[in-house]
């Protein structure tokens, strides 16, 4: 009977530690998690950079940052950033195909199991309905 409560005691225990892990937003803070393109035109690509803070106390390391799709290149900075200081994850997105997209990031920082994801967003325009669009912002 001891050990069946000295087991489901440290069961428990272990329980509760596990439930108190660091999440990302401990480490870093972004300026945003969303960024909307709006209409952009077929072909051209587009980039965007989502800027962080680390609001540690220590310095922190982007292990890596993953695109949805290959029509996503992300790029993050490969050095510690130290506690205070701000980066970013810069989002570049190809456009290829027209319509609507919307693709995420998920980015690991070490230490932490919990990914942060962020997200870019818009709409692809051919090359005739983009110039009807951009006529239509003339007016």
């Amino acid at each position: 009977m001891k050990t069946l409560m000295l087991a489901l005691s440290v069961m428990l225990l272990s329980t509760s530690v596990f439930s108190q892990a660091q999440k990302p937003e401990d480490l870093v803070e972004f300026k945003e998690k969303v960024y909307d393109f709006g209409k952009i035109k077929q072909g051209v690509p587009v980039n965007h950079e989502f800027m962080f803070t680390n609001v540690s106390d220590k310095a922190v390391v982007i292990e890596s940052a993953t695109a949805s799709c290959g029509c996503t290149t992300p790029s993050w900075p490969q050095a510690p950033i130290a506690k205070g200081k701000t980066d970013k994850v810069k989002a570049g997105f190809n456009a290829a195909a027209p319509g609507a997209f919307t693709k995420q990031i998920t980015i690991k920082v070490a230490g932490v199991q919990q990914p942060t994801v962020i997200t870019i967003k818009g709409e692809v325009l051919n090359a005739d309905a983009y110039a009807q669009f951009e006529k239509s912002k003339g007016k």
